[in-house]
């Protein structure tokens, strides 16, 4: 079996778009993976393109000497773009061969551990802006079935918070604390987006909420300042999402910088770069929770690891999503009593509706933390894309 093209594909999912990326090969089992980089989709779509050149004829099952080669011969290494494309492309060929092979990945990667993961919801507020609003979101949350809640209560403010913008994030969580009772895990988003002072203030007003982490307190381009934050404060710290390979995290657990990392799998190098990661993470007794808040393609990717993988701990999921993402993929994503179950198929479980794809096509979108629209995260007409059978009819596959 050799590889014969890369192809891409890039769907409008509304605050962002999704890049899909297909590995074709000479015997016609294909492989699908996700590269979606937020704001710069046609850039990482372009550099997924690129990898044809150290791919094209070779053996789809040498994904290590594959990654190894391209990683290598990458000049300029590193960065969002080549890791996102590198990404997407390593966990096609593991998904072409769990097809060719006729097992799931995480049968490739050492057997299964866990039958399922518990989640905590993203994206469930969507659109409140006011405390009530905010608990009447996060009561219809829990009664899908989370136990945990994310979400960033923080407004526009950058680097700095005044006292009545804080005070009114603090009302923000004391409201959800209150609608959703103290069995609920509470996590707390910082985007990456304060200065060191700011941060350890505001984490100092959230112990009294007994959160789960606070993630991202400060800019991840300073892990000096991500540990100075971990040393000063008493509630846990998350961080990893914009880390983009074992280098990148090497010194991120070497400075004990965080209580738990969220490498995400269409950035920080692909599945067996995330495996990886969690292993150094283990020699350090800390649980990796992925980043995992994209499209169909990168949440069975990460299920997989979540399968395998003896120190994941949560999976980031969002707890609903466009219609039509129930049309472009084969996504069957199952969810009870707070867990997604681990899915058993061949490859990575999931392919792709090419003809479903283009039907929406690519529109540009700008970053909405700092523009008063933090919470606009969701379409109005968003819907679970949990349960097959509550989905709609699936489409013949192309």
């Amino acid at each position: 079996m050799k590889v014969t093209a890369i192809e891409t594909h890039i769907c409008n999912a509304w605050r962002t778009n999704w890049v899909f990326v297909r590995v074709l090969t000479d015997d016609g089992i294909h492989g699908v993976g996700e590269a979606t980089l937020e704001y710069r989709e046609q850039t990482v779509a372009q550099a997924c393109k690129e990898l044809e050149r150290y791919l094209v004829g070779r053996d789809p099952f040498d994904i290590e000497a594959f990654w190894h080669d391209t990683y290598r011969d990458v000049y300029w290494r590193g960065g969002p773009v080549l890791m996102s494309a590198l990404s997407a492309v390593e966990m096609a060929l593991w998904d072409i061969k769990g097809k060719a092979l006729g097992v799931p990945v995480w049968q490739l990667l050492g057997g299964r551990v866990r039958d399922r993961v518990p989640c905590y919801a993203n994206g469930w507020f969507a659109p409140a802006v006011r405390p009530d609003e905010f608990a009447e979101k996060a009561r219809v949350a829990v009664a899908q079935g989370f136990r945990g809640l994310k979400w960033d209560p923080f407004g526009s403010a950058y680097m700095n918070i005044g006292k009545r913008e804080l005070n009114d994030a603090m009302a923000c969580v004391q409201a959800v604390v209150e609608a959703v009772g103290p069995d609920v895990d509470i996590l707390i988003e910082g985007h990456g987006r304060f200065n060191v002072p700011t941060a350890i203030r505001i984490a100092q007003r959230l112990e009294e909420f007994d959160i789960t982490w606070f993630e991202e307190p400060v800019p991840p381009d300073n892990l000096d300042a991500l540990a100075e934050v971990k040393q000063r404060v008493r509630v846990p710290i998350a961080a990893g999402e914009r880390l983009y390979s074992r280098w990148d995290f090497r010194a991120l657990l070497q400075r004990g910088a965080a209580d738990y990392v969220q490498p995400d799998v269409s950035h920080a190098g692909g599945i067996g770069e995330l495996r990886k990661i969690a292993a150094m993470a283990e020699t350090h007794h800390i649980a990796i929770c992925p980043h995992n808040p994209s499209g169909p393609v990168a949440n069975a990717a990460t299920l997989q690891l979540a399968a395998c993988t003896t120190n994941f701990f949560l999976l980031e999921t969002m707890s609903n999503d466009v219609p039509h993402r129930r049309e472009i993929s084969t996504e069957q994503a199952r969810f009870e009593a707070g867990a997604l179950l681990i899915p058993d198929g061949p490859g990575l479980g999931i392919d792709l509706r090419i003809d479903e794809i283009a039907k929406h096509p690519y529109e540009p979108r700008n970053l909405r933390h700092y523009t008063g629209a933090l919470t606009q995260i969701r379409p109005p007409d968003a819907v679970s894309y949990f349960n097959p059978e509550t989905s709609n009819t699936p489409k013949k596959q192309q």
